[in-house]
């Protein structure tokens, strides 16, 4: 064309609204296959059976298995972060006139009900937790962790930090990875907590979130104040 070169990215189309809905359903489908059996039990061939598409379009959307998961687990992750951010800047001004309890009660607060809100009567976030889940346990993953989590992870125990510059940095790490721990138990098996209790069905959701956050930060304080 008369001595200039076309840019070739500038022919290639944008997605198609279809394209766009195919890749949707294939990451739901491996979202909720990989939650449901692991990254070990969930083949490429289970999630386009899933999806109801051919392998070949859940490898081309995908990539590798262990790629695919990758990017499902990223998929969420920067909502998330955002929305947990937000609410630490909103609350950092007040913690260092609250009292103990209360500036705890105010970060874990800013933490976890955003994960609360988005995963309440939303499947998808419920499976993500289960991701979440396998991601902390897996020590395979443990990039995964650090790229996706650890980042915010570490500026809520920076304004820890802050608010207690006494306490030792092993007991706000090991306050955080056990809140985390009780977090997804909730969103992920608060079915356990009827069978043990052999109650029925459970209870309401803001009854379990109370006892999920008098547990957490009464957790916090005794790690606190060890010596």
């Amino acid at each position: 064309m008369r001595g200039i070169e076309v840019d070739e990215t500038k022919r290639k189309r944008a997605p198609s609204k279809r394209s766009l809905q195919t890749r949707q359903r294939i990451f739901d489908s491996a979202e909720r296959l990989f939650a449901e059996r692991g990254f070990d039990g969930a083949s490429i061939r289970d999630i386009a059976a899933e999806a109801g598409v051919q392998t070949a379009l859940v490898n081309h959307h995908g990539g590798a298995k262990a790629d695919f998961f990758a990017a499902i687990v990223a998929r969420r992750a920067e909502p998330l972060a955002q929305k947990r951010l937000a609410e630490l800047t909103r609350i950092r001004p007040d913690l260092p006139d609250l009292p103990p309890r209360d500036a705890v009660l105010a970060v874990l607060n800013a933490f976890i009900d955003p994960f609360l809100d988005l995963a309440r009567g939303d499947e998808g976030w419920r499976n993500y937790a289960r991701l979440v889940a396998q991601v902390s346990s897996d020590q395979r993953w443990a990039a995964l962790a650090a790229q996706y989590f650890d980042p915010t992870a570490q500026q809520f125990l920076a304004v820890l930090t802050r608010r207690f510059p006494a306490a030792p940095p092993e007991a706000l790490a090991q306050g955080f990875v056990f809140t985390i721990s009780a977090v997804l138990g909730l969103v992920t098996s608060r079915w356990r907590i009827s069978a043990l209790a052999d109650t029925g069905p459970t209870q309401e959701d803001q009854a379990l979130t109370d006892g999920l956050y008098d547990f957490a930060t009464a957790g916090f304080i005794a790690l606190l104040e060890q010596k």
